[in-house]
């Protein structure tokens, strides 16, 4: 009975000196590209072009990704975080934080393009995709109630020269880029969940902003019948002066 009792105390003394022992963060494994590397950089406008070096240069400070960091300084971030640290460091001051929101945010400038089925990046709903979008997944990790329940966000940044796939930029820790698991802020391969897959790609769009290029035009003046009216008055007592 005694040595059962001793047990028990040496049991729950050992479960509590390891509940404060930390446990390991996974060793940080990332990659990276060059600018040029990219078949579209050379004739993306400016603003874009700095968007990706921006990005690019995040993948080489060696982050682990790190859940609900946004900030280098922490050895790590989230994919979310790693998207909005690009963004404010590219000067587009106050941006989303989460996926849910970035997703919010795209989809009120009315430039979110829905991908509903899509299970393949050749499907023809791609061919609006340019470098600089945002990506949007859903079922990546549980959200609970939220709806839609986005769980993750990237960047596209282009096509690789040396094998004609896409390349995107984000955070993350299993995804891969050309055979290599990738933990941490990084670039990936761009690809999108099979029809077996518990996750979804759900759509993509510009950043808001962002190019200069789809600044929409001013909306025309509404007809106003008073002031037309009196331009015509005005011009009739021009034309009947000697």
């Amino acid at each position: 009975m005694r040595l059962e009792k001793f047990s028990r105390v040496v049991g729950l003394i050992l479960f509590a000196v390891l509940s404060f022992v930390p446990v390991r963060a996974e060793k940080v494994s990332v990659a990276t590209i060059q600018p040029t590397d990219l078949i579209e950089y050379e004739t993306e406008p400016e603003e874009v072009k700095r968007l990706i070096e921006v990005s690019l240069g995040l993948t080489r400070k060696k982050l682990g990704y790190r859940f609900g960091s946004n900030s280098p300084k922490k050895r790590g971030m989230d994919c979310s975080g790693t998207v909005q640290c690009s963004l404010v460091e590219l000067g587009l001051g106050e941006v989303p934080r989460s996926s849910w929101n970035f997703y919010e945010w795209v989809e009120a400038s009315g430039k979110l393009k829905p991908t509903p089925g899509v299970t393949t990046t050749e499907d023809p709903v791609f061919a609006d995709l340019k470098p600089g979008d945002l990506l949007f997944w859903e079922g990546t990790y549980e959200t609970g109630e939220r709806l839609p329940a986005i769980s993750h966000v990237m960047i596209y940044l282009g096509t690789l020269k040396e094998d004609g796939e896409g390349v995107v930029f984000g955070a993350s820790s299993g995804r891969r880029y050309r055979g290599k698991t990738i933990h941490g802020v990084s670039v990936f391969d761009w690809d999108v969940p099979d029809g077996e897959s518990k996750s979804r790609f759900v759509g993509f769009g510009p950043i808001p902003g962002l190019r200069r290029d789809e600044v929409e035009p001013a909306p025309l003046e509404k007809p106003n019948p008073l002031k037309t009216f009196l331009e015509n008055l005005f011009k009739k007592s021009e034309a009947s002066r000697p």
